[in-house]
């Protein structure tokens, strides 16, 4: 559960880069990616498409 949170609150923090246009989509998904891997989310996986639309 751990890693499911700060997952969630890393990608908190991404998203209000992007909608503060810091970082643009494909920048978004690059660093979605990264923390994927790092976190392994058991329910972030579930959501991580789901974000942008």
């Amino acid at each position: 559960m751990k890693n499911e949170k700060l997952y969630q609150a890393t990608m908190s923090m991404v998203m209000r880069m992007l909608e503060n246009g810091i970082i643009n989509e494909q920048e978004y998904r690059q660093i979605d990616t990264i923390f994927l891997e790092k976190y392994r989310p058991v329910f972030g996986t579930l959501f991580s498409d789901t974000r942008l639309t």
